[in-house]
């Protein structure tokens, strides 16, 4: 490998009372063996079920650069959707990042295989996101069928998002991005991100 490409490992924890060390050793052993270089850490601890989007796997994802190196200790470390982690990849393997999972022992390249693969895994996120979407529409129109009011309950607080709680809420859930609602609603992304930890369990 090219001295001046990056190499970057993503790890994430679900919990506080998890930890990364173990990880960390069976990386540095691998990148040793492979011999790619200096790795580069990102941790942090937050909820896989979060979008994509809004951790810092996003981040990564968009800074790295065609023929960098991304190793993860397994494929759930970065989302616990299916559909992302098709999109993740796709992007990953169109921009020309060598991928490499320790824990399933396959790696992604700039091979015939992995680019087969790569249309692959863009055209099932597209049809999971679209079948996401749908249910969303359908779960709404069902509640409302079943008389619940898609308003604001009495008493809910002063944020101009609580009366869409039952909507944001079914759109959470099926993997839209915070930074859609925010758009959706005219608010910031901030605020949606602010409002969400304070009234949805994810």
């Amino acid at each position: 490998m090219n001295n001046k490409n990056k190499v970057v490992s993503y790890l994430r924890c679900s919990t506080q009372e998890q930890n990364n060390e173990k990880n960390i050793a069976e990386i540095l052993r691998f990148a040793n063996d492979k011999k790619l270089g200096n790795v580069e850490f990102i941790e942090e601890k937050i909820s896989g079920s979060v979008h994509w989007k809004d951790r810092k796997i996003f981040n990564v994802v968009q800074e790295l650069q065609a023929g960098d190196c991304l190793i993860i200790s397994e494929i759930s470390r970065i989302s616990r959707r299916s559909y992302e982690i098709f999109e993740i990849l796709s992007i990953l393997l169109n921009k020309q990042i060598v991928v490499y999972s320790i824990k399933e022992n396959w790696q992604l390249d700039d091979s015939l295989q992995s680019q087969i693969m790569a249309f692959a895994f863009g055209l099932s996120a597209t049809i999971e996101k679209k079948l996401l979407q749908e249910r969303t529409r359908e779960a709404l129109r069902a509640r409302k069928a079943a008389g619940v009011k898609l308003g604001r309950k009495p008493g809910t607080g002063s944020s101009k998002l609580d009366k869409y709680r039952v909507e944001i809420e079914s759109m959470i859930k099926n993997g839209v991005t915070k930074q859609f609602i925010a758009k959706k609603y005219g608010i910031s992304g901030q605020g949606v991100y602010n409002w969400c930890k304070k009234n949805i369990k994810e």
